[in-house]
């Protein structure tokens, strides 16, 4: 059986495998990155299965829809768990359906979260793949700082809990480099654009972008448009995101991930090569968050195989070490949460090019 089957049909079969959902936005404004996150996760499902799968069972994926509102989707990984149908959950989707999650499911599963995220948020059987914010975007701010003498700053996000300790997190490292917010804004769905204005009167230097999915789309249209010049730094910014600008010729959009598409190395060209072989030249363009569900996958089934066990307490007692090899090198777990270099990719065109990795 192929490793993804709908949460419905997923009660009613039965199943040697080891069900999993996979909690990814295939609506909402983040739709756009559910394609290639589904692909990466059924290419780790296959490649577990090919090494004998997690316990010794074939490790199967029950798709949830993480688009929806944070609640809603909270609500049906919870039944998932309670009758039984998944044994763990892997995803990459906004904080506040993450916060949700971890609160309906309560510890009876392992979780595995693999976007960039806030900080903070441990609970019992939660993983965290993704980067902080002094990891992921204090670099990119220190070198526009420094390389582009960005000294005026706007911060402008969606209002949720992700850009809200994003922006904390970037006052304080402003503050340090002595540069300065002269603007601020957290915005809903669609609120953005109408901003623009008021983002130009501010005159910033640069502008920290912590809108996601279609409102970073958006946002960097009318502002490529305008001909306003302020560098723009996004910590959600990826190649399909990118695409769906349209492209960027300004010079002056910048991404920082730990995962890009063209990162030059033979984990990168390798993951990229068995991608292309398994869904095709025409696929989905590989992304950060697509990978990320690869990660998620992977290292959930290191985690089993190191613990002996999809037990939480047994998991969490054994996760310290737990390794996987993805495109962007080895991760390894430590308390909990992985600490990767990132790399500040300048958007060139349709394609990044990378600036430079951070520590």
């Amino acid at each position: 059986m192929a490793p993804m089957v709908d949460p419905f049909e997923a009660r009613l079969l039965p199943s040697g495998s080891v069900r999993v959902a996979l909690i990814v936005p295939v609506s909402g404004v983040l739709g756009l990155m559910g394609p290639c996150a589904i692909n990466c996760a059924v290419l780790a499902a296959e490649e577990v299965n090919d090494r004998g799968g997690v316990l010794g069972r074939p490790i199967e994926l029950v798709l949830v829809d993480g688009g929806r509102p944070a609640r809603v989707v909270a609500a049906e990984v919870a039944e998932l768990v309670r009758s039984g149908t998944v044994r763990a959950a892997v995803g990459a989707h906004a904080s506040d359906v993450r916060v949700e999650v971890v609160a309906a499911i309560a510890g009876r599963v392992p979780f595995v979260y693999a976007p960039p995220y806030e900080g903070g948020g441990r609970a019992p059987g939660v993983y965290f793949l993704g980067e902080t914010p002094d990891r992921q975007l204090a670099p990119g701010i220190e070198w526009l700082a420094g390389a582009r003498r960005a000294r005026r700053w706007y911060l402008l996000g969606n209002d949720y809990i992700w850009p809200r300790l994003v922006h904390a997190s970037a006052r304080r490292r402003l503050r340090e480099t002595g540069a300065s917010v002269v603007g601020e804004s957290l915005v809903a769905n669609g609120g953005a654009v109408p901003l623009l204005e008021r983002v130009a009167e501010a005159r910033p230097d640069a502008i920290l972008l912590t809108l996601i999915g279609s409102d970073l789309i958006d946002f960097n249209r009318a502002y490529a448009a305008s001909g306003l010049s302020a560098a723009r730094l996004c910590g959600a910014l990826e190649e399909h995101g990118l695409l769906g600008i349209g492209g960027d010729a300004t010079g002056g959009l910048y991404a920082s991930m730990g995962y890009f598409r063209d990162l030059p190395t033979t984990a990168g060209l390798g993951f990229a090569q068995r991608y292309a072989a398994r869904f095709g030249h025409d696929a989905p363009l590989l992304n950060a968050h697509g990978h990320g569900c690869y990660e998620a996958v992977a290292m959930l089934a290191a985690l089993s195989a190191r613990a002996g066990s999809l037990a939480v307490p047994a998991l969490d007692a054994a996760a310290d070490g737990a390794t996987i090899t993805s495109a962007r090198g080895t991760v390894t777990l430590l308390d909990r949460q992985v600490r990767h270099p990132v790399h500040l990719g300048r958007a060139d065109g349709l394609s990044f090019f990378l600036e430079k990795p951070f520590q």
